[in-house]
């Protein structure tokens, strides 16, 4: 009987994926901000495979370094999805296992859930050589179909060109995932010949040629939504509309809630804690973490940001790399804050930009402050201390340090280090000419209203 954890995979990614219209490698193109392959191989990392080989093209380098340290072979020639296999024969042999999984770099739907089912099912008593993921779409189409006896086991894969009219009202699909018997899966690969049109070497095959040599094959239903492949712009559209859909049914079930779920995006590795509320039209990008009680507003975008317990963000505000926010940090409208830490408490609520910067504990950044952190040739750091207040249109230019307590007067640019409970203030003497806007207006009025009679003069 197999064992379920000793399992091995083989993902194919070798496709060109023409139809994406694109440089880049097919499996390379992102799904909720991480690319398919990616994908593909956490879930089988989760599901307990131990050497997970990806079977790449020719100078896909950039899928090869995606999916380290698991190892990579080359499919020098496209000559079908079993010679794809074939062509990571030795890695497979070098590694034996009681389950060779394979499955295809552009479905980054399949759950890990429905992997452990195959694989139990091939641990199950009556230990069938092959286990087929099937599912049934609502429109059978081009999908290739899978075909059962009497007793429900798998009697052959019919590709939807060459089945009958009987075979095509079959509405169970194959969605190409298998789990193969991998004691027996490099000889039963080698038997499998090339002997239709297009004289490729098919991975279907290999469910007669076990039975033929006297094993048997299963079927495990999977959902339609899992086994989507994606081969055009418009597949990866709906991959990550499903993908969305599925990270804000987790976030909900987590304990935040979401105003407007269909509005808000998530990154694959977003982590939200308990009693969140996410306003609509949110973005979150790769590498945020969102702790208990924290509020964010609507159409803001977060992106490598760890947001502490009770903050506040938004509307309209850019949280970008680097951004620490500690407990209770309020940042308002317009306010953009990257690689800088917001103390405990600290306030930023309007037209703000805070780069590169450590900001005190209950120190409140004034409207239209801005730190200027770069010179045009090096970033610079601005330092601000607890219970500082810098006052509104103030410019702080870095490197430089403001004092616990210090006050900035509005209008400022502070170019040298203030001591703790200072006032610092830099803005020209303000002048007072008596009478002069009288004058001017009473002046510029009476031109005004002469131009105006020349014109309808004329």
């Amino acid at each position: 009987m197999a064992d379920p954890a000793s399992t091995n995979a083989v993902i194919l990614a070798a496709g060109m994926g023409t139809r994406m219209m694109s440089a880049m490698p097919k499996v390379m193109h992102p799904v909720a901000g991480r690319p398919m392959v990616r994908h593909v191989m956490a879930m089988l990392e989760q599901a307990g495979a131990e050497t997970i080989i990806t079977v790449v093209g020719p100078g896909m380098d950039e899928v090869v370094h995606e999916t380290r340290p698991h190892p990579a072979a080359v499919q020098t020639e496209r000559l079908g999805t079993a010679h794809a296999v074939l062509a990571a024969k030795d890695l497979i042999a070098a590694a034996p296992a009681d389950t060779l999984l394979v499955l295809f770099g552009d479905t980054p739907l399949i759950r890990p859930e429905t992997i452990s089912r195959m694989l139990a099912r091939r641990a199950s008593p009556d230990a069938p050589g092959v286990v087929v993921l099937g599912f049934e779409p609502e429109d059978p189409g081009a999908y290739g179909r899978l075909i059962t006896g009497p007793g429900g086991n798998l009697e052959k894969i019919v590709e939807a060109k060459d089945a009958s009219a009987d075979e095509l009202a079959v509405g169970l699909c194959n969605s190409g995932v298998m789990a193969i018997d991998g004691k027996k899966v490099l000889d039963w690969l080698g038997r499998i010949g090339d002997a239709n049109a297009k004289k490729e070497f098919y991975l279907t095959d290999i469910i007669e040629t076990a039975i033929r040599d006297g094993a048997h094959a299963a079927v495990v239903m999977g959902d339609a939504d899992e086994v989507l492949g994606v081969n055009s712009r418009t597949d990866l559209a709906a991959a990550e509309a499903a993908m969305q859909d599925r990270l804000r049914a987790h976030a909900m079930a987590g304990g935040a809630t979401l105003t407007d779920p269909g509005s808000v995006f998530f990154s694959w590795d977003t982590v939200l804690g308990r009693d969140v509320s996410v306003g609509p039209n949110v973005v979150f990008g790769a590498g945020v973490t969102v702790g208990d009680d924290v509020t964010i507003r609507a159409f803001c975008h977060i992106e490598g940001a760890a947001i502490g317990p009770g903050a506040i963000v938004g509307p309209f505000a850019r949280l970008r790399p680097g951004t620490v926010l500690e407990r209770n940090v309020h940042i308002g409208n317009f306010v953009e804050v990257k690689a800088s830490v917001m103390g405990e408490g600290a306030k930023a609520n309007h037209l703000t930009y805070i780069g590169d910067s450590e900001v005190g504990a209950g120190a409140n950044m004034g409207a239209g402050t801005i730190t200027c952190n770069y010179d045009g040739h090096f970033k610079s750091k601005t330092v601000i201390g607890r219970g500082a207040f810098i006052g509104s249109n103030t410019a702080l230019v870095a490197p430089v340090t403001i004092g616990d307590g210090a006050i900035i007067g509005a209008g400022s640019a502070i170019v040298k280090d203030v001591a703790a409970d200072a006032l610092a203030v830099t803005r020209a003497k303000q002048a007072e000419v008596q009478g002069w806007a009288k004058r001017f207006n009473t002046k510029r009025g009476a031109e005004k209203a002469a131009a105006k009679a020349r014109k309808e003069d004329t």
